[in-house]
């Protein structure tokens, strides 16, 4: 199992209730190939450091979580296609 650190940027402009939505569905699919959430860091409304489909802000969310290399292909085609999420970056974190 490798240690991975997932950054997830979801819309600004949808409601509370419609973004913990989407975060938890982007747990659902760490957990649902494998994968076992460490921590969840919560950074708030940050400003883009570029405009995003029209957009200036997004909520950043990083996941921390423990997986096999092949659970990362199955999360990259799952998230790239979710609705209210605007940017995403997977990273395998080195063992220091």
């Amino acid at each position: 199992m490798n240690k991975y650190e997932l950054a997830v940027v979801i819309n600004a402009v949808i409601d509370d209730d419609a973004r913990a939505a989407v975060l938890e569905k982007v747990k659902k699919y760490v957990t649902r190939f494998g994968g076992q959430i460490a921590d969840v860091e919560e950074w708030g409304k940050k400003k883009l450091a570029y405009e995003i489909q029209k957009m200036t802000e997004g909520y950043y969310y990083f996941i921390h979580f423990d997986a096999d290399g092949t659970a990362i292909s199955e999360l990259d085609s799952r998230i790239r296609i979710m609705d209210g999420v605007i940017r995403y970056l997977c990273i395998r974190q080195d063992e220091a």
